[in-house]
């Protein structure tokens, strides 16, 4: 009874998941109704002549907008304030200064001192009104204090709007100063000046600093600018003309040319609007009654074809945070109306998912959350076909996903794929190549660079709900890692049985699908346990010695069962995943240790009923990858005890070992089929002859033959 509880508390804690999925995408979806009109640009009108039901405006293409932003943003200037107190503080300061280093100028310059009094104080006046002069230019014409604030890569054209009081006047960049450039002009200016008389004198001006008069006074603005430019983006109209009510929109087998299309996006625009205004609560219940559909046959997928993913919590809640998160944010970008919906890396959803689990799993879900993000955006058909093609390159392109560099060439497949689409479509929609909205392109461009940047959460995924990706498998199966370097030299020969029970296990599921690198290194670990007592294997003992000899049969069995607990016990104390674990725990399943329980029935007319203290604790394999290890575990040791290796024996041994698994329920929780199994058998015979090169006998023929 508490176990039927248990299960029944798990199912609906499954089903609650969902339910709040579903909740969460229609909270966020629009609450709008659906043109009862499919239409697509370059085809014809399938339906009877149109006529405009309302007044409605005629909306712009994402493309003109974003032309008018650009155009609005290369023109803008921005804003700096003009403080006059600048010049006049930095005048004030030169005077004083000027007239300091004036008389250690006369005292130290022998040139001057012929002159008379009044001659060097007309000569202190020149120099210093020249000076002013210079500095007052440079000040009225305005010192930046920044320029990186000017858009225009042609910065001689840069505008910028200089704010006086309550006055703003626009002007070039190149009629203001920088630091610099104000500092060279003073100089310059300085140095042409003749003085009266051309009388000559030293250089005064290397006794001055001048660089500390040239202060900046144009500030730069940020508030002003920001608000002035979000007015200027703000003020743009989304519209450009009207259609009044009775107006023929289109008749039936008429051309859907570029205009017409804008009026029709238009006209159903508005018509979602005004239905979902006047009818919310219906459009609300067509919406949650189509959401849920789609979850619902997602929920039914996972739990006909992937069991192992409806048992396990995390699976389940990693698979419905994607499709939520990708449906939220796709409805954001369609609200902002900021950027096009092609900016959303749909594609990542079937990468992340075949990173952690398989290719159908990945391709079902990716085609459920298009379809969810399709009820709501512009040209579902167009969305849809576009995404489902790109998805499905990105899930081919990621065959053996782990050789390097292969997520570049992924991305770059799926961005080619867009593009090439995109180009069709136009094609079709236009008639030619050349009008193509080349926007679209940016949109793709910005959607690959995303995938690439957003792979890199996979790590983070890894340890938040414990899976596994192929670049760690192929980390923990370095041989020379210290938890497998030790088990080569505590127990060689195990060793040696866990690399041939990777192969003939990798194998295997290559034949019938599946993960090989997770099964690799499932064997590679399954039999650490026999670190503990090594020499009680027969694979690690040396020649005539067998400890189990002083042994009772159920102290032995309690030993090489022991194994199983201990090879857990190593591989937490290690953290090894969860995943490698399971192939520890199961790779013997509920199985007994037959060569010791049959000794003991021979010895015990009753020993029967000690058939627990003979039976591993299991549970019994959950996945193909553990059950196939189960076999390929199986087959491998018995091969070893084989003294007469012939092709039939060794057909025979497989078909024995794999077939008493099989009676034994064994493979009832796993996601194997009889057809997988009849493969299996076949990779085991083939693997085994070639490693023993058993001895195939042929029809005699005649020596001369």
């Amino acid at each position: 009874m508490p176990h039927v509880v248990k299960k029944n508390f798990r199912l609906l804690r499954r089903i609650l998941y969902f339910a709040l999925a579903i909740g969460i995408v229609l909270i966020f979806i629009p609450q709008k109704g659906r043109f009862k009109y499919e239409f697509q640009k370059g085809k014809p009108w399938m339906h009877d002549d149109l006529y405009a039901p309302f007044d409605f405006p005629i909306y712009k293409t994402d493309a003109e907008l974003f032309s008018e932003r650009a155009e609005i943003l290369k023109n803008f200037s921005p804003f700096y304030r003009f403080d006059s107190t600048v010049a006049q503080e930095a005048i004030q300061q030169f005077r004083v200064d000027f007239h300091e280093t004036w008389v250690k100028f006369i005292a130290e310059n022998n040139g001057v001192q012929p002159l008379s009094l009044s001659k060097v104080n007309e000569l202190s006046t020149f120099y210093e009104n020249e000076a002013i002069n210079a500095i007052q230019h440079v000040m009225d014409s305005g010192i930046l204090n920044k320029t990186e604030n000017l858009v225009s890569n042609d910065m001689a054209s840069s505008k910028l709007t200089i704010l006086a009081g309550n006055v703003a006047r626009e002007t070039l960049y190149e009629n203001v100063f920088t630091k610099r450039k104000a500092l060279e002009y003073v100089k310059n200016k300085l140095q042409q000046a003749t003085p009266p008389g051309r009388t000559p004198v030293g250089n005064i001006w290397a006794y001055m600093d001048l660089q500390k008069y040239i202060q900046p006074n144009l500030m730069y603005d940020d508030f002003i600018t920001q608000k002035y430019k979000n007015e200027q983006i703000a003020s743009i109209s989304l519209t450009k003309g009207m259609i009044q009510v009775g107006e023929r929109i289109i008749s039936k087998g008429e051309l859907i040319t570029s205009s017409i299309y804008q009026v029709l996006e238009s006209l159903k625009k508005e018509y979602e609007i005004h239905l979902g205004s006047r009818n919310s609560a219906i459009v609300t219940a067509g919406n949650a009654l189509m959401v849920t559909a789609l979850f619902i046959i997602l929920y039914m997928f996972i739990l006909s074809f992937r069991p192992e993913v409806f048992r396990n919590d995390a699976k389940i809640l990693f698979i419905l945070m994607l499709i939520t998160l990708m449906a939220v944010i796709s409805i954001y970008i369609i609200k902002s109306s900021l950027f096009s919906i092609y900016i959303v890396p749909l594609v990542i959803v079937p990468i992340y998912i075949l990173t952690f689990f398989d290719s159908r799993l990945a391709l079902f879900t990716h085609l459920v959350t298009i379809f969810l993000v399709g009820f709501f955006v512009p040209n579902s058909f167009e969305f849809v076909f576009i995404n489902f093609i790109a998805g499905m390159v990105a899930i081919i392109s990621m065959t053996n996903f782990y050789r390097r560099g292969r997520l570049f060439v992924t991305v770059g497949m799926v961005y080619a794929t867009y593009a090439l689409l995109l180009v069709g479509l136009a094609a079709v929609e236009e008639g030619n190549i050349k009008d193509f909205e080349s926007i679209n392109l940016l949109w793709f461009a910005i959607n690959a660079l995303l995938l690439l940047a957003l792979y890199q959460l996979v790590y983070l995924f890894e340890r938040i709900f414990g899976f596994l990706s192929d670049a760690t498998l192929i980390e923990l199966s370095d041989t020379n890692l210290d938890l497998l370097r030790k088990l080569a030299e505590v127990a060689p020969g195990t060793f040696q049985h866990s690399l041939q029970v990777a192969n003939l296990a990798e194998t295997a599921i290559q034949h019938v699908g599946g993960n090989p690198l997770l099964v690799r290194a499932g064997a590679l670990y399954h039999d650490i346990g026999k670190m503990a007592n090594p020499l009680y294997f027969i694979e690690n003992q040396p020649y005539d010695f067998n400890p189990h000899r002083n042994l009772d049969f159920t102290e032995s069995a309690s030993i090489i069962i022991n194994h199983v607990t201990e090879g857990v016990r190593i591989g937490r104390k290690a953290g090894l995943p969860d995943q490698l674990i399971d192939f520890i725990q199961t790779h013997h399943g509920t199985s007994k240790v037959r060569y010791f329980y049959q000794r003991h029935l021979d010895k015990f007319d009753n020993g029967a009923a000690d058939a627990v203290k003979f039976t591993y604790p299991g549970p019994i394999p959950p996945s193909k990858e553990t059950a196939i290890l189960m076999m390929a575990d199986a087959v491998e040791a018995a091969s070893r005890s084989m003294k007469n290796v012939t092709e039939e024996n060794i057909k025979e041994l497989v078909d024995t070992l794999i077939n008493q698994q099989l009676a034994d329920g064994q493979f009832n929780d796993a996601n194997i089929t009889f057809k997988d199994i009849s493969t299996i058998k076949s990779v085991f015979k083939k693997k085994l002859l070639n490693i023993y090169h058993a001895r195939i006998e042929y029809p005699e023929t005649k020596a001369n033959e």
